[in-house]
């Protein structure tokens, strides 16, 4: 029954990623990519500090200490991402799914783009809702995303464009949970699975919405 378990979550985020693929990749355009740097890394033995932080989301200002009393998933990727991130955000999204009625006003999942030259309000507004209607994709300056990133431990690098003006983003692929104080709680690696982010999320909930 495990196994089978396993199959059939494995089949739906495969989907999903081919449902992406062919709903939001494209040839991109001709880019020139600015000067400004990404976050230096992190060194091995720093712990990421976590913290407050205002971003832009489709509707204005998105700011952290607003959402005191949720938990908050935080990921960070970009929409023209072909792989990694789709596989991510779908794992995130069936947690979400997870969630009983009680529970889903009490957390939030966003989306933070490594690539705001190309990821634009409208685009993130479209891109997110496709794997959970309650995640929003947040935005900012490059030295706002850059603050952001170093405060979560998050790494990204955008690469030279080739001959047609194409560019990918090397990233990390974890996902960040913020606890109910605003505090960063934990980390979980890439690829954790719908159940061990569900448990991480239910852990750091208030004890009313747990059962």
């Amino acid at each position: 029954m495990k196994t089978r378990l396993l199959l059939i979550a494995l089949i739906v985020v495969l989907s999903a990623t081919l449902i992406y693929l062919a709903a939001f990749w494209e040839p991109l355009p001709p880019a020139t990519i600015t000067a400004a740097r990404p976050h230096a890394r992190l060194a091995a033995a720093a712990k990421p500090a976590g913290g407050d932080f205002i971003l832009q989301g489709p509707q204005g200002p998105v700011a952290l200490a607003d959402y005191r009393g949720q938990v908050v998933l935080l990921y960070f990727g970009y929409t023209y991402c072909p792989d990694v991130c789709p596989t991510s955000l779908a794992l995130i999204a069936q947690a979400l799914s997870g969630l009983e009625a009680s529970e889903r006003q009490q957390v939030q999942a966003w989306l933070i783009s490594v690539d705001p030259q190309r990821d634009s309000a409208e685009r993130l507004q479209e891109y997110a809702p496709f794997f959970h209607r309650t995640l929003i994709g947040l935005s900012g300056t490059p030295a706002e995303i850059a603050r952001v990133a170093a405060q979560y431990g998050a790494s990204y690098q955008a690469q030279p464009p080739n001959a047609q003006g194409q560019y990918s983003v090397d990233h990390s692929s974890a996902t960040y949970l913020i606890d109910t104080q605003g505090k960063l709680a934990l980390s979980l690696p890439h690829a954790s699975t719908p159940a061990q982010i569900l448990a991480a999320i239910r852990q750091h909930l208030a004890p009313v919405a747990v059962r």
